[in-house]
């Protein structure tokens, strides 16, 4: 009886089968097959329409609705099957044997029917608070229903913010722009320094006129790239209109001005919740291969607190991992820019399908503090194809680091032709037919080439991914920083 009834919790209606309720048990058991065959299909050839569904509310709440109805029955198939199976002459201890396997049975198979009930409901409310639909002044109130339908590609704008504790307002420090190719996924990556000065704005912009040589908000350091979130939305609170993040909006519009791009969305994450989200994960793994300051203020002479050692795969937590991609006394900004971005490899390295599963909960509630932005949750499955093209394809890297421009004196004309060498979007001109050509009546052909970059000697020059494996770890450099030893500017 025991037997049959635990048969019966593995293939559901087996047990109702045997008893003589046949109709009901092979319905029960072609359920269950089906959805067994589902599942599979789900995670093997349907892991787009997994990711779909897992970033669309509406199916998210018909998951945990299916979920409990799986639970809850196969656990009335399981209690009717061994009430069928039990003799009359059943004892008052076997019922009770009985009883306690069933129950055990009808947990085992129920709960984690209602784990995944309990996922979808994280997963809809992280949905629902990050992709808020918040009001914006760059992006249509109402998506198309393919809101890439005509694009070639679609900008999006990743902010770092370095807000938190006893820090004066949000600092964007790093200002990344992804561009994607909708049709194949391609995806090239512009860096831009956090001291990039003069950001211009488009000439139809309200901004234009308030900014017409550029971004200023009176002293240098207040005008920088990484003040304009803060300090644009301040100095013009009102100027763009009714929007719930004035100071993405003023990035959106200076940012794809220095590119020559229209940006679609940007993406913010605030320092602040960074390192939770790293402990999350049980910590990551990085290779120092120089002495990096923790703390520290150079701009007011205030001195690290600590330094981290060179030395290759150093498992760190969120505090120091957050040190690690802060720290720039004594450094250059550009050196700060690898490091994050090498701290943004780690993250993902240590995101295993298993530590995303038992710590999804946390993941998610730090995924909905330091996130914010204005993709629309309408766009969605969109850019869940999007990403699965983007995986595919592979992703370039272009810094503007001081070896391409001068930040101080930046010269827009030969960013915006790097980006378009970059993306494959420069075209020379045709030249003039010669009197050969004309002669024949055939005209000389374009060239195919990219334009020259605006100060440059030729396309071959633009620093197209121009981005070295910073990440890696460098023994012949970490020694030799060793050997110096830890910088004299540490605060004793």
């Amino acid at each position: 009886m025991l037997r049959q009834t635990a048969l019966g919790a593995i293939l559901p209606g087996t047990a109702l089968i045997s008893v003589g309720a046949r109709r009901v048990g092979w319905a029960v058991l072609g359920l269950a097959a089906a959805g067994a065959l589902g599942l599979v299909l789900l995670a093997t050839v349907g892991q787009r329409k997994v990711v779909q569904f897992a970033v669309d509310p509406r199916a998210l709440l018909l998951v945990i609705a299916v979920a409990v109805a799986v639970a809850i029955g196969w656990s009335l198939v399981i209690i009717a099957g061994y009430r069928m199976l039990a003799p009359l002459e059943t004892t008052r201890g076997q019922h009770v044997v009985g009883t306690v396997v069933v129950t055990l049975l009808a947990l085992g198979v129920a709960y984690p029917a209602f784990e995944v009930a309990r996922l979808a409901s994280v997963q809809r409310n992280l949905i629902q608070n990050v992709f808020a639909d918040a009001e914006s002044a760059t992006v249509p109130d109402s998506p198309a229903a393919n809101p890439f339908a005509g694009k070639d590609r679609v900008n999006v704008l990743l902010l770092g913010g370095d807000g938190g504790a006893g820090r004066d307002g949000v600092r964007t420090d790093t200002v990344m722009v992804a561009s994607i190719a909708t049709a194949t996924g391609a995806t090239t990556l512009f860096s831009l320094p956090r001291n990039l000065e003069e950001l211009p704005f488009p000439e139809d912009s309200p901004l234009s006129e308030v900014y017409p040589d550029g971004f200023d908000a009176g002293s240098e350091s207040e005008s920088l790239l990484n003040a304009v979130y803060r300090n644009g939305p301040a100095d013009h609170p009102d100027i763009l209109g009714r929007t719930d993040n004035p100071g993405a909006d003023f990035l959106k519009l200076g940012v794809g001005e220095a590119l020559g791009l229209n940006i679609d969305y940007y993406v913010l994450v605030n320092l602040d919740g960074f390192s939770r989200l790293v402990d999350a994960l049980g910590g990551v793994t990085l290779n120092v291969n120089y002495w990096v300051p923790i703390g520290g203020e150079p701009t007011i002479g205030i001195l690290p607190d600590d330094y981290i050692a060179p030395g290759p795969n150093q498992h760190m937590n969120g505090t120091r991992a957050l040190d690690f991609a802060r720290g720039r006394f004594g450094l250059s900004d550009y050196m700060r820019m690898d490091r994050q971005r090498c701290v943004i490899n780690a993250i993902v390295a240590a995101a295993d399908p298993m530590t995303l599963l038992t710590q999804y909960q946390e993941l998610a509630a730090t995924t909905q503090d330091i996130v914010r932005t204005d993709v629309p949750q309408a766009v969605l499955d969109d850019f869940v194809e999007l990403a699965f093209r983007v995986k595919e394809s592979g992703i370039n890297s272009v810094v503007f680091d001081d070896t391409v421009i001068r930040p101080a004196y930046p010269d827009y004309d030969l960013i915006r032709s790097t980006v378009q060498t970059a993306l494959g979007t420069a075209v020379t001109p045709t030249p003039p037919a010669d009197d050969t050509s004309q002669s024949t009546g055939t005209a000389a052909p374009a060239s195919s080439a990219p334009a020259p970059a605006a100060g440059g000697s030729g396309a071959e020059e633009t620093p197209v991914d121009n981005v070295t494996d910073a990440c890696a770890y460098d023994p012949v450099a970490a020694q030799k920083a060793l050997d110096e030893g830890e910088p004299r500017t540490r605060r004793r």
